[in-house]
């Protein structure tokens, strides 16, 4: 490392701090399929992950070996029946399974061994996975339902009864849902999990849930409960989106199997038929997208425990399957994951209250009041207040087309039993909003006691963090976060209030934020398969995914579409795992095919364009053909990486080509200017790495000016506003990127932050009439681009997955100090800086079993780069 130093006045690269050394390089935090001991695994070669838990200076693993086996015992003694890998001399944590033929319904236990840089090994501790049903063929149960059709308001409820008679090993339900579901035994609600199961094309691909009901069961007499709520499978609220024409569209429905394993060997399921009984219930009405409607007084306590007196309830019909390709839900479920009590509460009068919670989110409220018999309360979520501070849903109920009397827009419905105090929190729906408005029939007494919300989302791990001395930063990258974690509910939305739709724009356009932030690879994962259900023959997507069919229209192209490329392309460039483009390769390769079949000389006009600009239209034959670029480019390297070399050679040229004719049309190569020179016409060629190398400089150059000629203020929609700052910080104007995403007046990402938002806004305009949602992601680069250029934290693509890092952080004006961390497949890599009148402390820790390469900034003295082994660093770095 030597020859690299001469710009550092320090190096100081310090040992092992307060960790046990006997705990040095122990394989931890083991997952299958990116989940920790998962149940219902489908899929015959599952991936096995760890991490090395090593602080010391260059921590390597030099080799691993691998144990998989059905006894728990014989893992811990090194022996594992169904697969040894022997000892691998590599230093792979992520490596696909390859033993015997996995059985069905089986439990799996696994450690791994790792040998460090000095020869030693270290074994983890077990841990296990459960395969499902890995097929149809093994389902027990049938589908059924009750006898309403589409058009039914009322719930469905289901009960069976059944008896235990010896002593259980383990139990597992295996239940399969057309619509939503909550499942209870024994009159509890098993598990945690909401909005269950997720959203797909349902007569594609439906998802069945595995859950662990040992603890639940008891010895004698038992009771399962199931209720049934529409979902997007059977939408009955009208809008736009023609979700009630969805081709799948019907009575929810459900499948069951109860597997018990007793202690004496034998086994028993309890599965769905006829023998079910079914009946309405308190919820008269619900609906993904406006509410639900409870009625108290129709509640049967005890329904769904043993002994109820069922008498009255009704038979079941048999419903034939939804779709004939029935999998498991792996990913991360959806939660209640944060509480909010009202920071405030206004009361106009008896019988009308607004509630704000303070914080704009995905989520439902709870309830709990008192009051006579037969009181009807509206239950009224939204994002803005009018005037005279009662909610105004104006900017989110545009696109509603249903009766706003009878199933008002993201209003639930609750009517009071009289006898007790009530609780209602709906169970089939979400909303978004901050505030919440209660109106009642008759005179209620309501105070911030009777008010919870909670914010749910798909329950991703937080692996990012930015910390600074800049208030402004420190907000956006929360609000950022907040919109995201709003909008992903087992797929990427838009907005959780007006659409809730998987806007495919929207997802790509912060793939970046995501996964800096989040541990979202199995949304991802989940998300890309519901892409592949919805792709024609032809090759083409529509641009909101999953839908009803909505979408296949004149501008589904290529600046949204691209999800289909740039989404594998990323998760593979974050987790190092190629799995999910290996399954979308040939679904890459169709939609390239297409386009380039409508596209022959190498441009295309398929598109959306820079949407929601400020105030200059870009050329959307521009950016649609860049766009093109990037995804023929992303699949000759996928091409390359799997070895299909007649692949790479064809789409490697056709790359070449769309970057020739780019250029040839829209490039003056006197000037530096793209088309008309707006912001988003010169950064999104820059960023997606267009622009000739010769003419990379000017055309930088001109985007700086453009930007000072707008006093560092934005002037793009959707497409700039991903481009433009990595377009400034990567051509050597940090410091201008810097002032824009930290600029607080009109228009800006701070404008947003000062005035008061709590989430990404859909508008740079506050004052717009359309486009106005108060909760959406499509800005949402901002929270991402702070981790690239503070922090510097970039993936290396020849050694992906953060095995090599590469450190480009700037250390602009007007910030004294960062701490940026991202928890990588390989452990927490952190870039933290601060400023001391003319030098800078840079702290750095690398994880182990990886490396990095810094690359100081152009206001450091010497800019030579330097190879950072595993451990922590401290660089002594002098500004200019």
């Amino acid at each position: 490392m030597g020859k690299y130093l001469l710009f550092i006045a320090l190096l100081i690269s310090t040992g092992t701090h307060g960790q046990d050394s006997t705990t040095n390089g122990i394989p931890t935090q083991l997952k299958v399929e990116h989940l920790e001991n998962p149940l219902g695994v489908d899929i015959e070669n599952p991936r096995l992950m760890w991490r090395l838990q090593d602080d010391r200076q260059g921590a390597l693993q030099t080799a691993y070996q691998i144990f998989v086996g059905t006894d728990s015992m014989g893992i811990v003694n090194d022996k594992g029946n169904m697969w040894n890998t022997g000892k691998q001399s590599s230093a792979d944590i992520l490596v696909s399974y390859a033993g015997q033929d996995l059985a069905p319904l089986t439990r799996y236990f696994w450690k791994v061994v790792t040998w460090d840089q000095n020869g030693k090994s270290h074994a983890s501790h077990a841990a296990s996975f459960e395969t499902g049903m890995m097929g149809n063929s093994r389902w027990k149960g049938s589908w059924i339902s009750d006898h309403h059709d589409i058009h039914h308001k009322e719930a469905p409820y289901f009960r069976k009864e059944f008896t235990v008679a010896k002593k259980i090993k383990y139990a597992r339900a295996y239940i399969a849902v057309a619509g939503l579901y909550e499942l209870t035994l024994n009159g509890g609600r098993v598990s945690d999990h909401r909005l269950d199961p997720m959203y797909t094309r349902f007569d594609r691909r439906t998802l069945y849930v595995t859950h662990d009901v040992t603890e639940m069961l008891q010895s004698g007499e038992n009771a399962i409960g199931v209720t049934l709520g529409n979902g997007w499978y059977n939408h009955q609220s009208l809008a736009v989106w023609n979700f009630h024409n969805a081709p799948w569209r019907a009575r929810p429905t459900f499948c069951l199997d109860l597997r018990i394993v007793y202690t004496d060997g034998t086994e028993e399921t309890i599965v769905s038929d006829n023998n079910w009984k079914t009946s309405s219930g308190p919820i008269i009405s619900n609906s993904i997208y406006t509410g639900e409607h409870y009625d108290a007084r129709l509640e049967q306590t005890g329904w769904n425990k043993a002994g109820f007196d069922d008498s009255k309830w009704d038979g079941v019909r048999y419903r034939s399957a939804p779709s004939s390709h029935i999998v498991s839900q792996q990913t991360v479920p959806i939660r209640f994951v944060k509480s909010y009590s009202p920071q405030s509460v206004k009361k106009f009068d008896d019988t009308t209250y607004v509630f704000d919670m303070g914080q704009n989110m995905a989520g439902v409220t709870q309830l709990k009041v008192k009051g006579p018999e037969g009181t009807v309360l509206k239950i009224k979520h939204g994002e803005r207040l009018y005037d005279n501070g009662r909610l105004d849903m104006s900017n989110i109920d545009v696109y509603y087309r249903g009766n706003k009397e009878t199933d008002p827009f993201q209003t639930d419905i609750l009517i009071l039993s009289g006898k007790k105090e009530d609780e209602f929190a709906a169970k089939f729906n979400y909303k978004g909003f901050r505030y919440v408005e209660i109106t009642s029939s008759k005179p209620v007494s309501l105070d911030e006691n009777n008010l919870k919300a909670y914010f749910i989302h798909s329950d991703v791990e937080p692996v990012g963090e930015i910390k600074t001395s800049s208030t402004l930063v420190n907000d956006l990258w929360r609000i950022t976060n907040n919109a995201y974690l709003s909008n992903l509910m087992g797929y990427p939305t838009d907005c959780p209030q007006r659409e809730k739709n998987g806007w495919t724009g929207d997802g790509h356009l912060a793939i970046e934020t995501a996964l800096y932030n989040f541990d979202g690879i199995s949304v991802y994962e989940k998300w890309l398969a519901d892409h592949r259900d919805e792709q024609q023959p032809n090759g083409v997507l529509p641009d909101i995914i999953p839908t009803g069919g909505w979408g296949y229209g004149t501008a589904n192209g290529l600046d949204w579409t691209s999800t289909i490329a740039i989404i594998p392309w990323e998760v593979y460039m974050f987790y190092g795992d190629s799995r999910l483009l290996a399954d979308t390769y040939e679904n890459i390769k169709r939609y390239v095919d297409y386009v380039n079949q409508i596209s022959p000389n190498g441009l295309t006009t398929f598109g959306r364009g820079d949407w929601v600009p400020v105030k200059s239209q870009s050329n959307l034959e521009l950016t649609s053909s860049v766009y093109f670029y990037v995804d023929a480019q992303i699949l000759a390297s996928a091409a390359k990486l799997f070895g299909k070399e007649d692949d790479f050679q064809k789409y490697n040229s056709l790359a070449n080509k769309i970057k020739q004719a780019i250029n040839d049309k829209f490039l003056n190569q006197e000037t530096g200017i793209y088309a008309s020179g707006t912001q988003t016409e010169l950064s999104v060629p820059l960023h997606w790495g267009v622009v000739p190398e010769n003419m990379k400089a000017k055309v930088a150059a001109n985007l700086n000016q453009k930007v000072e000629e707008t006093d560092f203020h934005l002037d793009v929609g959707v497409l700039g506003a991903k481009a433009l700052l990595n377009a400034l910080k990567d051509n050597g104007y940090g410091e201008s990127a810097y002032k824009v995403a930290v600029q607080d007046t009109y228009p800006s990402w701070g404008w947003w932050a000062v005035n008061g938002a709590t989430t990404l806004l859909e508008n740079w305009d506050l004052e717009a009439e359309r486009d106005i949602s108060d909760n959406h992601m499509m800005f949402g680069e901002i929270g991402g681009w702070f981790f690239k250029s503070l922090g510097g934290i970039l993936p290396d693509a020849e050694q992906p997955g953060f095995k090599h890092v590469l450190l480009k952080p700037i250390f602009p004006k007007g910030l004294s100090q960062s701490t940026a961390s991202h928890k990588s497949p390989y452990g927490t890599i952190i870039s933290s800086w601060k400023k001391n009148k003319s030098t800078v402390t840079f702290d750095v820790q690398i994880p182990p079993n990886s490396t990095a390469t810094f690359f100081p900034p152009e206001n450091i003295v010497d800019s030579k780069p330097v190879r950072l082994e595993a451990g922590k660093h401290r660089l002594k770095l002098k500004l200019k």
